[in-house]
C-alpha cells in the first residue's frame, strides 16, 4: 500500500472560523467553571441527591468514546486488516483528544480541581475511582507510544505489539468505567455486572461515530480523495456496533425486570412519568438506535455519505441520552436505605434535576477541546493520508 501522509495547510477562512468558534466555546466553558466555583454548586441543578450532573454525562461520554475511537487502529494492528491501516494514526489521535476533553470536564466539575493532586498521589486501591486514575494515565502513555511507533519508521516493526497493548488497555479502561456503576450496590439502577461489557460496546459505537464524522469532514473540507470502500466499511461496522448496544440494553433491562426487587426502578425508567422515560425510548432507542440502523442498512440509502453522517450524529445524540438516563436517572430513583419502610421526609421520593446552562456549556467545552486538539494536530503533523481513494487504500481494488 503506497500511502503518503501529509498535514493539512489550514490557511482557509473556514479553518480559522472553525478554530475561532471552538475557541469561543472553550472560553465560555472556562467562564462557566469560574461562575460555578465563585457562587458554589448551588447555582447548578445538582443537589445532595444528584451529585453527578450534566458535566459527568459529557465527561463519561467523551471518555467512553475515546476508548472506542481507537478501535479502527486496533482492527489494523491487532487483527491485521490492511484497509484500516491508513486510518490508524487518525484513530489514535481522535482517541487521545476525546480522552483529554472528557478528563478536562471531569476535573473542572470536581468543585476543587486542585484536589486532583491528592487523587493522583494517595491511592485507595479499594476504590474503583483510584484504579481509573491509573487507567486514564496509562492510556495516554500507551497510545502516545503507539502513535510514535507508527510515525517512526525504525519502530514500525513494533506497531503490532504496541497495538495489542493499547487494545488490551482500553478494554480494561472501559471495563473499569462501566464497573463504577456495575458495582454500586446502593443504587438499584446501577447494580448489574453487565454494565462493564455494555460500556465496552457503547464505546465502540460512540467512538466510531466520532471518528467517521471527523474523517469525512477532514477529507471534504481539505478536498482530499476519500473512497467509498473505506466509508462503506466503517458505516457497516457502525451499524453492527449500534445493534450490539441495543442488544445489551435489552438484556440488561430484561434481566432487571426478572428480579422482583428491581421492578420499581425499571418501571421508573421504562414506564415512568419523568423525563427519563422519553429520553430512554425516544432519545436512546429510536434516535440513537433504530433510526441510525435504518439509515445505514436501508437499500435505498446504502453508500450515501450524508445519511451515514446523519446516522453518526444520531448515534452521538442517543449516546448522550443513554448516559443521562444511566447516570442521572439512576441517582434520581431513591435509594432503599430502609428496606420495606417508606421514608416520609429527606431521601424519599424521586429527586429532581434540571441541568443549568453553565453545566451544559462546560460539557460542550470538553467536546470543543477534543475537536480543536484534532484540528491543530492534523495541521502540524502528518496524521492524514494524502489520498484514501479506493485504488490507493484498498489492497484488493480492481481497476
Amino acid at each position: 500500500m503506497n500511502i503518503r501522509y501529509q498535514q493539512i495547510q489550514g490557511r482557509s477562512l473556514g479553518f480559522y472560523a472553525l478554530i475561532a468558534g471552538l475557541g469561543v466555546l472553550i472560553l465560555a466553558s472556562l467562564g462557566s467553571v469560574l461562575f460555578m466555583e465563585h457562587h458554589g454548586h448551588y447555582v447548578t441543578g445538582m443537589s445532595n441527591r444528584i451529585v453527578w450532573g450534566m458535566p459527568h454525562v459529557f465527561a463519561l461520554f467523551l471518555i467512553v468514546a475515546a476508548s472506542g475511537a481507537l478501535n479502527v487502529a486496533s482492527i489494523a494492528s491487532v487483527f491485521g486488516k490492511k484497509i484500516y491501516k491508513p486510518l490508524a494514526r487518525l484513530s489514535g489521535l481522535v482517541s487521545l483528544a476525546l480522552l483529554a476533553g472528557g478528563l478536562m470536564v471531569l476535573v473542572l466539575d470536581l468543585g476543587r480541581p486542585d484536589r486532583l493532586i491528592v487523587a493522583m498521589t494517595e491511592y485507595n486501591f479499594n476504590s474503583i475511582f483510584a484504579w481509573n486514575i491509573i487507567l486514564y494515565n496509562g492510556f495516554f502513555v500507551i497510545v502516545a507510544v503507539y502513535l510514535w511507533m507508527m510515525f517512526e519508521r525504525r519502530m514500525n516493526k513494533f506497531t503490532a505489539k504496541a497495538g495489542l497493548a493499547a487494545f488490551s488497555w482500553r478494554l480494561i479502561l472501559t471495563t473499569g468505567t462501566g464497573s463504577i456503576f456495575g458495582f454500586l450496590v446502593a443504587r438499584q439502577a446501577y447494580d448489574a455486572v453487565i454494565m462493564a461489557p455494555m460500556f465496552i460496546i457503547m464505546s465502540f459505537a460512540f467512538g466510531l461515530a466520532f471518528f467517521i464524522l471527523i474523517l469525512m469532514a477532514s477529507y471534504k473540507w481539505t478536498e482530499r480523495p476519500l473512497g467509498d470502500v473505506i466509508v462503506n466499511r466503517l458505516g457497516n461496522l457502525l451499524g453492527v456496533f449500534v445493534a450490539a448496544v441495543m442488544y445489551f440494553v435489552v438484556v440488561k433491562h430484561l434481566g432487571s425486570l426478572y428480579l422482583a426487587e428491581n421492578s420499581g426502578v425499571e418501571s421508573f425508567i421504562l414506564f415512568g412519568e419523568h423525563v427519563y422515560t422519553p429520553l430512554f425510548w425516544i432519545g436512546q432507542i429510536v434516535i440513537g438506535g433504530l433510526v441510525p440502523m435504518a439509515l445505514i442498512y436501508h437499500p435505498a440509502l446504502k453508500g450515501n455519505r450524508s445519511t451515514l453522517g446523519l446516522a453518526s450524529i444520531l448515534v452521538l445524540i442517543g449516546g448522550i441520552a443513554q448516559l443521562y438516563v444511566i447516570i442521572v436517572g439512576g441517582q434520581a430513583y431513591p435509594m432503599e436505605i430502609f428496606p420495606g419502610k417508606e421514608i416520609l421526609e429527606g431521601y424519599g421520593g424521586i429527586a429532581t434535576y434540571t441541568p443549568s446552562l453553565p453545566e451544559i456549556i462546560l460539557g460542550l467545552g470538553g467536546v470543543a477541546v477534543s475537536l480543536i486538539a484534532v484540528t491543530f494536530l492534523i495541521k502540524f503533523l502528518p496524521f492524514l493520508p494524502e489520498s484514501l481513494a479506493d485504488d490507493v487504500a484498498d489492497p484488493h481494488h480492481k481497476k
